[in-house]
């Protein structure tokens, strides 16, 4: 299997998995926490809790999509390590990394964004295995699932605990999905997910993160990696006692027409620091 056809199974799939998770007015069929004695709990609008219980919804669906084409699928071996998931194409052993990503609508044509995994580690040391499941060279192609939901308008009260006789009053604290699946590159914007973090940011138009529309897609997975690779916050530059070479794709590319001298300068003691990471 290629990662075009892994990419294009995926995206069959999407309907699938919306109409998996919501009823038919589009709300969460997930209402809250239930314990031994049959009391429920409402979820709170927290977006990592969100973030997780979808997770867990969705996995046996993915299994299942591993199944049908003849993938095995292996999940993160430990919490904050990439990808989510590993599928493996039984015939020849391609690899396909897919990390799922959720985010909340601000406005009709906005989300507020997702990180989209770490520009540094594993992500300059390719050959290496520290908090990747396999390391990133090997990795036919990288994807990204994406959840885009909105938040209700409903107050909810944490503090009310309902029964099972309650279960259609309780409120869904979300509602609305659109799901997307792109590569990496495709999504991802020139700047760090957030402040100063060594995370890469998300595009934040909704249409174009279903279309695969941001900045790199255009330009291509290779110069994606060339600017991500060697791509400094304020703090990695201080470290390494370089001025920042670029913050921006149009700095980036009056970096790269800079002497040779110059880059191979920057780029031995980013390289250098890769790899004692």
């Amino acid at each position: 299997m290629t990662k075009d056809v892994f990419l294009q199974r995926l995206q069959q799939k999407l309907d699938i998995f919306e109409k998996a998770i919501s009823n038919n007015e589009k709300e969460w069929i997930i209402k809250g926490f239930i314990d031994i004695y049959k009391n429920i709990y409402t979820i709170s609008i927290d977006t990592k809790i969100i973030s997780k219980v979808l997770e867990l919804l969705l996995f046996p669906l993915l299994q299942q999509f591993a199944t049908e084409n003849d993938l095995d699928v292996e999940l993160s071996p430990q919490q904050n390590f990439y990808p989510d998931l590993t599928f493996i194409d039984r015939k020849n052993q391609q690899l396909f990394a897919l990390d799922i990503k959720t985010t909340y609508r601000v406005d009709e044509e906005k989300v507020n964004g997702m990180t989209l995994g770490a520009f540094t580690g594993y992500f300059r040391n390719r050959d290496s295995c520290k908090n990747i499941a396999f390391p990133y060279c090997q990795y036919a192609g990288h994807f990204v699932l994406g959840i885009i939901y909105s938040q209700s308008n409903k107050l909810v009260d944490e503090r009310k605990v309902y029964t099972l006789n309650d279960l259609n009053d309780i409120p869904s604290v979300i509602h609305d999905f659109k799901f997307f699946a792109q590569p990496k590159y495709k999504i991802a914007t020139a700047r760090p997910g957030s402040g100063n973090t060594k995370n890469i940011g998300s595009i934040i138009n909704i249409q174009a993160l279903i279309d695969g529309n941001g900045p790199f897609s255009i330009l291509g997975e290779e110069i994606f990696d060339d600017y991500w690779m060697y791509y400094l916050t304020n703090d990695m530059a201080k470290s390494l006692e370089l001025d920042r070479p670029y913050t921006n794709l149009k700095e980036y590319q009056q970096y790269k027409a800079k002497g040779l001298d110059i880059l191979e300068q920057h780029r031995a003691e980013i390289e250098k620091q890769a790899e004692e990471e």
